[in-house]
C-alpha cells in the first residue's frame, strides 16, 4: 500500500474535512447505533468514490487504488485462515483445555488479584482472544470476588490486564498477526520485539496487584473447581496434548515462517485428537472450517471451548480487507500524504515518529473505538516515516500494539469496552485505573522511544 502513488494534491483544508467526516461516520455508527464497523467503513468507501469522480479522477483508478490497498492485507488474510485452522485443532486435540486447567491450577496461591491476573494471562495466551478470557473466566473470578466482598473494580483490571496481556502476545490473536502482517514483519519476530516493552509491563503489573491483595483468599474455590470438573469430563485432559504447544516453540526457534508453523502445529494436534477420541475424516474437516462444538453440557465450559474455525476468521477477514480498501483510497486521493506533510517537520526525529504514531493509535481508539482501525489505519499512516529516520517495520509492529490492541478496553464507548462492562457488569471508568497493563504499555513504548532503549535500526 505504501507504494501507491496519489493521482491528486488535495487542500489541507480538504484532507481534514474528509478524515473527520469519516472519523464521525464511523465512531457514531459504532457508539451510538450499534453497528459493525464494515458498514460504516463501506459507506466511507463510497463517500471517498465521490469525492474522487468530483476531483476528476477516473472510476478506473479509484478502483485500482481500492483493489491495491485490499491486496496489501492478502497475507494476514492467509495467517488468519491457519489460525483459525489452528485454535479448532488445539480444541479437538486437548492442548487449549490442557494449558486451561494447568493454569486454573494456580488458584491455590495466597495473592487473589495476582491469581486473577496470572491465570487470565495464561488463558489469553492460550487461546488468543481477549473477550473469549473476560467473558468466560471473568465471569467466574468476578463472581469469586463477589463472594469473597474483595473489589470488583481491582478484580475487574486484574482480568482485563491479563486477558489484553495474551490477547498481544499470542500467536493465536488476530491483532497480533495483523500488526505483524500490516508491516511485513514476521509474527514470531513481532512478538520477540514486544517482550522488550510487555515483559517490564507484566513485571510491574505482577507487582502492583500483589501489592494490593488481601494475605489470603479468605474463601471458596468452587467456581473453579467447577470449571476444572467440567474440564476433566471433555476427556481432553492430558499430558501428551502439549505436543502441538511443543511443535509450535520448537518450530519458532527454528525461525520457520509463521504460516508454515501454524500449518504443522495444526497437523500434529489432529495426530494427537485422534489418541483420545475417533473422529472420521469428515469430522475433522467440519471441525477445522465451523470449528470446535463442546458439549459438556456445562454453559461457561462450553462457551469456553466452542471456537475456532476457518469461518470464525471471516468477520475479521472482511473487516482488514474494507479497511484496507479504505487506506488504499485515501492513499490514491493523497488525503494520508497531505495530513503527514503538514506534520513532517515534526517527524524528523525518532523520539516523536514514535510519540506521534502511538498518539495516533489511542487517538482512532478513542475516536472511533474500534481496535482493528487503531492497527490499520496506525500502520499506513507512519510506514514511511519510520522509514525515513531508518527505523526497522518491527519497531512500528509494537507501537501499534502498545498503543492500539491494550488501549481499546480502556475507552467506555469502544468495542471492547462495551463488551467488557456487558459480561462482568464493571463500569469501564472504575476498572480503567487498575488496568495496568493496559495503562502502562503505551508509556513504556513512548518512553523507550525517547531513550531510544529497545529500538531497532534498519
Amino acid at each position: 500500500m505504501y507504494n501507491i502513488k496519489s493521482v491528486i494534491a488535495p487542500k489541507f483544508s480538504e484532507a481534514l474535512v474528509l478524515t473527520i467526516t469519516i472519523f464521525l461516520l464511523i465512531s457514531v455508527s459504532i457508539i451510538k447505533f450499534g453497528s459493525v464497523p464494515h458498514i460504516p467503513i463501506l459507506v466511507s468507501i463510497l463517500l471517498l468514490f465521490g469525492y474522487g469522480l468530483v476531483k476528476g479522477v477516473s472510476y478506473q483508478k479509484l478502483e485500482k487504488g481500492l483493489v491495491e490497498g485490499a491486496g496489501a492485507g492478502m497475507s494476514a488474510v492467509f495467517l488468519f485462515f491457519f489460525i483459525g485452522m489452528l485454535i479448532s485443532s488445539w480444541m479437538i486435540s486437548g492442548t487449549i483445555p490442557t494449558l486451561i486447567f494447568t493454569g486454573f491450577m494456580l488458584i491455590s496461591m495466597t495473592f487473589f488479584y495476582a491469581i486473577v491476573f496470572i491465570v487470565t494471562s495464561l488463558i489469553g495466551l492460550s487461546i488468543g482472544s481477549s473477550l473469549t478470557t473476560v467473558a468466560t473466566i471473568g465471569v467466574a473470578f468476578i463472581g469469586m470476588a463477589t463472594a469473597m466482598d474483595l473489589s470488583l473494580a481491582i478484580t475487574a483490571g486484574a482480568i482485563v490486564s491479563g486477558a489484553f496481556f495474551g490477547d498481544k502476545m499470542s500467536p493465536l490473536s488476530d491483532t497480533t498477526n495483523l500488526s505483524s502482517a500490516i508491516v511485513g514483519v514476521d509474527l514470531f519476530e513481532h512478538i520477540r520485539n514486544m517482550s522488550w516493552t510487555t515483559v517490564p509491563a507484566f513485571v510491574l503489573t505482577l507487582f502492583f496487584f500483589a501489592l494490593l491483595s488481601p494475605e489470603a483468599t479468605g474463601g471458596t474455590v468452587q467456581d473453579v473447581m467447577q470449571f476444572q470438573e467440567g474440564l476433566l469430563a471433555t476427556g481432553m485432559i492430558h499430558w501428551y496434548t502439549v505436543f502441538p504447544l511443543i511443535v509450535l516453540i520448537v518450530l519458532t526457534f527454528m525461525k520457520i515462517p509463521a504460516l508454515m508453523t501454524l500449518a504443522l502445529s495444526s497437523i500434529s494436534a489432529i495426530g494427537v485428537s485422534f489418541i483420545h477420541q475417533i473422529s472420521t475424516a469428515s469430522e475433522i474437516f467440519n471441525v477445522l472450517f465451523g470449528g470446535y462444538v463442546s458439549t459438556t453440557g456445562i454453559v461457561e465450559i462450553d462457551s469456553l471451548l466452542s471456537r475456532g474455525g476457518m469461518d470464525s476468521m471471516m468477520f475479521t477477514v472482511a473487516l482488514v480487507l474494507l479497511a484496507l480498501s479504505m487506506g488504499g483510497l485515501l492513499f490514491t486521493l493523497g488525503i494520508v500524504q497531505c495530513l503527514l506533510a503538514k506534520i513532517e517537520s515534526l517527524l524528523k526525529k525518532v523520539s516523536s515518529v514514535i510519540a506521534a504514531s502511538a498518539l495516533t493509535a489511542i487517538g482512532i481508539n478513542i475516536l472511533i473505538g474500534e481496535q482493528y482501525l487503531s492497527i490499520l489505519l496506525t500502520g499506513q499512516a507512519f510506514k514511511e516515516p519510520y522509514d525515513k529516520v531508518g527505523l526497522a517495520g518491527k519497531n512500528l509492529s509494537r507501537v501499534m500494539e502498545d498503543a492500539g490492541t491494550v488501549v481499546n478496553p480502556l475507552v467506555p464507548w469502544s468495542v471492547c469496552g462495551i463488551f467488557i462492562t456487558g459480561v462482568i457488569g464493571v463500569p469501564t471508568l472504575e476498572y480503567l485505573p487498575f488496568a495496568f497493563f493496559c495503562l502502562l504499555s503505551p508509556v513504556l513504548t513512548v518512553l523507550f522511544g525517547f531513550t531510544g532503549k529497545t529500538l531497532t535500526f534498519k
